[in-house]
């Protein structure tokens, strides 16, 4: 396990040395800041919703699969209860203390399944970036991360595919 902690701890050295660009640092405190609690990806299931009337149901199954995505991770994060990573500082604040999984992470990714399914091609390099942001502001390790995307992804596809005709 230290060595997959080490791992972790020198990837994120990695990513958090690109927060020294301040360009890059806006960016990354800009998609931070929209990702809190699924806001973005809430809001563009809703404007989808209200936007493409003839796929209303399927725009609103994947909000709410977004929402569940993301509050499947708020509940794994009190049970695994991690500690963020403190050093250096991080370039944003947090909602919580705990680090894995991403919640970030789990919403862009279920929000890059169900809404990437609908066509908003937009979603998943938004989805992407968001996904890498975590990293650069420095508030999870990678294992937070691919954690975040593997329960948001496994989260969209049992709903999507619940949802189709012939399943569930």
């Amino acid at each position: 396990m230290d060595d997959l902690d080490d791992m972790d701890r020198r990837v994120l050295s990695a990513f958090q040395a690109c927060g020294t660009d301040p360009r890059v640092a806006a960016v990354a405190r800009a998609l931070s800041w929209s990702g809190e609690h699924a806001a973005l990806w809430l809001a563009a299931g809703l404007t989808g919703a209200a936007v493409d009337r003839g796929r209303r149901g399927a725009w609103m199954r994947g909000t709410a699969l977004t929402g569940t995505a993301h509050l499947a991770s708020m509940v794994l994060k009190r049970i695994v209860r991690r500690p963020r990573p403190a050093h250096p500082a991080p370039l944003v604040r947090t909602a919580g203390r705990h680090s894995f999984p991403s919640s970030h992470a789990t919403s862009a990714t279920a929000a890059a399944v169900v809404f990437g399914r609908l066509g908003a091609r937009v979603v998943p390099p938004l989805a992407a970036a968001m996904c890498v942001s975590r990293l650069v502001v420095g508030v999870h390790y990678p294992s937070d991360v691919v954690a975040g995307v593997v329960l948001g992804a496994l989260t969209a596809w049992l709903g999507v595919e619940g949802a189709e005709p012939g399943h569930g």
